[in-house]
């Protein structure tokens, strides 16, 4: 008979508008433009990993990141959303299907700026000392030992079984990226950003999803932030070249047929919005939930949502 109260106490709720009305605060004395987009899109991402939900010919979007940046490319200046987003992905103690992120994009910071923003961000929400940062190498060599660029897949295979990581044989023939997720996953991510956020910098380039790629040709100019137990965000020094784009949505829908997953539509308006130029930037997205979590200490993401999933 009580199936139809919130999750969320009253008071939790009266707190997450707090902690908004100071996000937009935030962004406003940076003017920073706050946009709607729809959420309702004819196209997706083409991550194989990002799963969408489909309704007819559209989906619901994994993140407004594609029609923020065709608003870039109308000359809107800096820009942020609040919104929901929606992955047809597991329901559990930090994941709900139905989610709210916060996204912005800012005209000419590189990745330093943008992490130096995102700082500014958190310490000023969680109350909580300035984060640090490290590159993926250097965690990967300070925890594991072992140089996540050089190692090829069997040292990551013998490295997870030394861990005592036992993983179904369908995954015997997956490559090393999913290797290495597999290790960040189970074995850095639990040890780093406990008694402070970390900043994980410079991922390999083959996980550069729309990132710009490192002089390097080895790293990706991307970063995620990590605190207590989550992964909070996901920044990139924007990739502009058009060109190089479809490359990568192409090569997606590759990977995606070779899993027995179904093929995405690219997305030809975000494709002519980069032909006509969007301006250097960086953006980054957030999740408003696992965020308030940490501010009022939740051990469930449902403590934080009016009404959830489940």
């Amino acid at each position: 008979m009580n199936n139809w109260q919130p999750t969320a106490s009253i008071e939790n709720l009266k707190q997450r508008a707090i902690v908004m009305q100071n996000i937009r605060n935030f962004f406003a004395k940076r003017n920073v433009l706050e946009v709607e987009t729809p959420l309702f899109y004819p196209s997706t991402v083409t991550d194989p990993v990002q799963k969408a939900f489909q309704l007819g010919d559209c989906f619901l979007q994994t993140s407004p990141e594609y029609a923020m940046k065709r608003l870039l490319a109308a000359n809107s200046g800096d820009i942020f959303q609040i919104c929901k987003a929606f992955r047809d992905d597991e329901v559990g103690r930090f994941h709900n299907p139905e989610f709210t992120m916060l996204e912005w994009y800012r005209i000419g910071f590189n990745l330093e700026n943008l992490m130096d923003e995102t700082s500014d961000l958190l310490q000023l929400v969680l109350n909580c000392e300035k984060p640090e940062r490290i590159s993926y190498q250097q965690a990967f060599l300070d925890i594991l030992k072992i140089d996540p660029l050089e190692a090829d897949v069997n040292i990551l295979k013998n490295i997870a079984a030394s861990h005592n990581i036992h993983l179904s044989d369908s995954f015997n023939n997956e490559g090393k990226d999913t290797w290495l997720d597999i290790l960040m996953t189970h074995l850095i991510e639990p040890v780093i950003g406990q008694t402070k956020p970390t900043f994980i910098y410079d991922y390999p380039a083959s996980q550069a999803a729309l990132a710009k790629i490192n002089p390097d040709q080895k790293t990706a100019k991307r970063f995620e932030v990590y605190y207590q137990g989550m992964e909070l965000s996901n920044g990139y020094d924007e990739l502009l070249n058009p060109d190089e784009l479809e490359k990568r949505f192409h090569q997606d829908n590759l990977l995606r047929k070779s899993r027995g997953l179904p093929e995405r539509p690219i997305d030809e308006k975000l494709l002519n919005a980069q032909r006509h130029g969007i301006p250097d930037c960086s953006g980054v997205s957030l999740g408003l939930d696992r965020l308030m979590m940490l501010v009022l200490q939740a051990k469930h993401i449902k403590e934080i949502m009016a009404f959830n999933m489940c």
